[in-house]
């Protein structure tokens, strides 16, 4: 079933790979279910019965101190990167609001510069007191639903692919 959700190209080499290598491989053998779980994408490894105990293995061990993420040395991919925000919406820039300290947080908005008095008729816009009519709007910058990715080498391509994923069961 996981051969479906990735390209063949992948999954044959990494098992090709795999069944290659002596027994003391097997302490990779975690890290690369869990490679090739995090990269289905059609289902994800969640629709796919196979991917359920190494991911609920790796979701539970995340959990405990000193944790260290099980790689796949075949597939040359270490562990997977983490984009905890998306994109901003088309027009919005990232920007950070400061924490109680003053410090600012990790891209956390997205802001764009408007022109609140365009359409109107005088420069400023009036109300107790005279304001600018170029002000910045901020939002909340969407969270990814799915924030951790692997990049892949697409050999017969020679690009590299990125494959989104998420933790939540």
């Amino acid at each position: 079933m996981i051969a479906k959700a990735m390209p063949h190209h992948v999954v044959l080499g990494l098992f090709l790979t795999a069944a290659a290598l002596p027994a003391p491989a097997a302490a990779s053998e975690w890290g690369c279910e869990v490679l090739l779980c995090a990269s289905s994408s059609n289902p994800s490894w969640r629709g796919v019965p196979a991917c359920h105990p190494p991911m609920n293995r790796l979701i539970s061990a995340m959990k405990k101190p000193g944790f260290d993420w099980p790689t796949c040395p075949e597939a040359g991919t270490g562990s997977p990167g983490h984009e905890r925000y998306a994109e901003c919406p088309e027009g919005y820039q990232v920007g950070s609001r400061g924490d109680r300290n003053g410090f600012a947080r990790e891209g956390d908005l997205c802001v764009k510069t408007v022109n609140i008095c365009q359409g109107k008729t005088h420069g400023f816009y009036s109300s107790d007191r005279q304001q600018s009519c170029i002000q910045t709007v901020s939002i909340s910058r969407p969270l990814r639903s799915e924030p951790y990715y692997f990049d892949i080498k697409n050999d017969t391509s020679g690009e590299t692919e990125r494959h989104w994923f998420g933790l939540n069961r």
